[in-house]
This record gives structure tokens, sequence and C-alpha cells, in this order.
């Protein structure tokens, strides 16, 4: 069962941090017409449980169903969960922080399982690492948002155990889809530190940014410095 609005609002009310304190839609949007890419349905599509968007509607009105125009985003929409609506709001301009969604507030991370099923920190959607800046640049998230995100699944988790059982299948899908390119998996830990993930073995080690590598339009741009503890 989908956590209640209630559950929500109170993530909301202690999620709040920005990844950084650079802006990384100012990186990521000067390569996809103005906007960033986490802000617009033509890269991402927010997904939300029912409830939530009952919440967001109930606070704010930039919050709507999404409609697709094309196959992919009727694929989205086809493989929803019953308790989840995919969503889309009024673009970067019209933001409202305070009323961002989970899946907004997340970007580009999802919480990473063992294959014990331990929630042992930040993994990212790997499907944007072309476009996304902060994927090129792990270092500058902050141990706030680190902090933050991790409380905020751990009561999501509590409430959801379905949301839950999906994260540990994704990050099984990430360690089938790293396996097979024979790169490690980077991971953010709960401690803030840098960690790798073995293709092989999937054992979790310590590693050096350096080791993540550079993706996409930032392979050639200049590193910017780490996030401040």
């Amino acid at each position: 069962m989908a956590a209640s609005s209630d559950i929500y609002a109170r993530i909301y009310d202690n999620f709040r941090s920005s990844i950084s304190r650079y802006d990384c839609g100012q990186h990521c949007s000067k390569h996809n017409n103005g906007e960033p890419v986490c802000c617009t349905t033509r890269h991402a599509v927010p997904i939300v449980d029912k409830t939530e968007l009952a919440l967001l509607q109930s606070r704010s009105s930039i919050w709507s169903v999404y409609v697709p125009t094309d196959a992919a985003g009727r694929e989205i929409v086809a493989d929803l969960h019953k308790d989840c609506l995919a969503v889309e709001c009024k673009g970067a301009r019209l933001c409202e922080r305070e009323n961002r969604s989970m899946s907004c507030r997340t970007f580009p991370f999802f919480p990473y399982f063992t294959r014990q099923r331990e929630f042992v920190g930040l993994a990212y959607y790997w499907d944007f690492e072309d476009r996304c800046w902060v994927m090129s640049n792990l270092g500058i998230v902050d141990k706030q948002f680190v902090d933050e995100f991790v409380a905020a699944h751990e009561l999501l988790f509590a409430h959801d155990e379905e949301e839950k059982e999906g994260m540990v299948d994704h990050s099984a899908a990430m360690r089938r889809v790293f396996s097979r390119w024979d790169r490690i998996i980077p991971l953010i830990g709960r401690d803030g530190g840098y960690y790798a993930v073995e293709p092989r073995t999937h054992v979790i080690r310590p590693a050096t940014l350096a080791e993540f590598g550079r993706h996409g339009y930032y392979k050639d741009e200049d590193k910017v410095p780490q996030a401040a503890e």
C-alpha cells in the first residue's frame, strides 16, 4: 500500500536541501534548449504515488497528470503501478521549491540496496549519464542532502513496502547492466563518502572521485570543487 499524504507531508517538511551549492540546472540546460534536463518531460517524467499527487495539488496548482504525446511516453504510462501516476509541472521557471515532488527532490539518485537488501547509499539513474551534469560531478553533492535523502527514504519505506521492493529490484538491475559493461557502480554512501560496487563480485569498496569518470557533454569540462562537508 502506498504511503499516505500525511507521510509525504512529513517527508517534504524534512527534505528541503538542494543537492549542492551549485545550480546544476545552469550546467545541463545549455545542452537542452535552456531547460534543466530533469525539469522537462522530454527527458524525465516524474512518477508519484496518487496520495502524493493529492498532497501536491492541495498545496499548489503547478502539478497535473502527464498526457503522453509519443510512443515513449505512452509506454511509461502503460507500465505504471496501479498506485502511481505520471505527472508534469509548469516547468523550471515556475518552480515552487517547497512543492517539488519526491522524484524532483531526489533526482538523479535512488536508494541503492545490496544483494543482502541493505540500504547502503545513493546510486544514480544511469540512463541519464550523458545529459545530467551531477552524474559527472558527484563530488558536488552536499552531506546535508545525503542525510535528508536517507531519512526521507527510511520514513517512506517504513510505510510503503512495495516502494522498497521496487528499489531493491532497481539496484539489482543496475548491477546486471554494469556487470555487462564491466564498470564499477559509483555510490555515495550514507556517510557521504565515495564507494564503488565491483562489477563481477558486487563487493563494495572505498573509491575516489577520479574512478567514477565523466560522461556525455561533460567529459571535457573543467572539474568543479567538491561539496562542503
